[in-house]
């Protein structure tokens, strides 16, 4: 079957050619500051297990709290709106006992994300896309829960492709213009994420962009899997994603070598979005919306990146600052390499 290429690829590589992009900001913090009570979460859906902080539920419980975040952030600057869907699958929406609900969750959240990105292009004619986000689970297939029996694995390769395939169609179905596998732990987790928008693929006949963003657990550049950033990219070149980079774990200061280590290698976008700096002993974050600007700027400056938010921690202002502080530079040109075999176990491994 032919796939036929994506529209929203086209623009937003388009949009980056002239200017370095903006994604949005935290949605858990932000969440936070409602204040909202188990009720809240709750609403009406007669669900029998306690729902507070149970984010994704907000859809369809209080659509007007994620839908207040959007606004925010757009108003900030943002051109990307990602999902308010991190955990909206089956494996994690299992734990409050919303499983049954995990396509309408997704397929609301993508449909008011697109509404609101939709009505700010439509005021000032600037690009607005929506990216549909996919976390990691809470579940591994490289690792075993299990320090006595490393064989063991809770889930396999075949269920983690169908749960990730059931979130991502409902996302594209309500309007999302790319599935973004982020905050990725595990590469093999990744990768079945990748195998679940080829499967959707076929199924629509058209071509389905992923971003896909890393997250490290040591200031060494590893994920939990292990895999250095180079060697991440080594492993999912292969699906031609519209963007790579890396969320969460750490402040934009701790993430400096590992962006410019990415940058140097990768042939396609970079989009990099750290949390407020480190958080402090009671869990929250410090770091002001200007400091934070003023360290990704410098990756800006260095033509580094393409495209730049927040994660844990960050909030409107601290993507106002962010854009303000990029505004006029030029975006990172992609690298030209010459043809060579590149392979990645833990480590990178190219045969020139």
């Amino acid at each position: 079957m032919t796939i036929t290429s994506s529209a929203a690829r086209t623009a937003l590589l388009e949009q980056a050619s002239k200017r370095i992009l903006i994604t949005d900001g935290a949605f858990g913090t932000e969440i936070q500051n409602w204040k909202l009570t188990e009720a809240d979460y709750a609403g009406n859906l007669g669900l029998s297990r306690d729902q507070k902080g149970n984010n994704d539920i907000l859809a369809l419980s209080a659509p007007h709290v994620p839908e207040s975040i959007h606004r925010a952030y757009f108003a900030a600057g943002a051109d990307i709106a990602e999902t308010n869907t991190f955990s909206a699958n089956r494996i994690s929406q299992a734990d409050y006992g919303a499983e049954h609900l995990v396509r309408e969750i997704n397929l609301q959240s993508a449909k008011l994300a697109r509404r609101v990105a939709d009505e700010f292009q439509a005021d000032d004619g600037r690009p607005r896309f929506v990216a549909g986000a996919i976390g990691p689970t809470n579940k591994t297939l490289s690792l075993s829960p299990d320090v006595n029996d490393p064989g063991f694995r809770e889930i396999d390769w075949d269920f983690l492709v169908e749960v990730y395939r059931e979130q991502a169609e409902a996302l594209v179905e309500g309007g999302a213009d790319f599935i973004l596998v982020e905050t990725v732990f595990d590469t093999l987790n990744a990768k079945a994420a990748i195998m679940a928008v080829r499967v959707l693929e076929q199924q629509l006949g058209r071509e389905v962009p992923i971003m896909l963003s890393m997250t490290l657990t040591d200031l060494s550049g590893r994920n939990l899997s292990g895999h250095t950033v180079e060697a991440f990219w080594y492993a999912v070149r292969h699906s031609r994603p519209v963007t790579i980079g890396l969320n969460c774990s750490f402040g934009a200061a701790q993430l400096r070598p590992h962006v410019r280590a990415l940058s140097q290698i990768a042939d396609t976008l970079i989009m990099v979005y750290p949390n407020a700096g480190l958080p402090n002993e009671l869990g929250a974050y410090d770091e002001m919306p200007e400091t934070t600007a003023g360290l990704v700027h410098e990756w800006a400056e260095h033509g580094q990146v393409n495209v730049l938010g927040g994660c844990c921690g960050s909030t409107p202002e601290h993507i106002a600052a962010i854009a303000r502080s990029v505004r006029g530079l030029p975006p990172r040109v992609l690298p030209q390499h010459q043809t060579a075999t590149a392979l990645a176990g833990l480590e990178p491994f190219v045969m020139a």
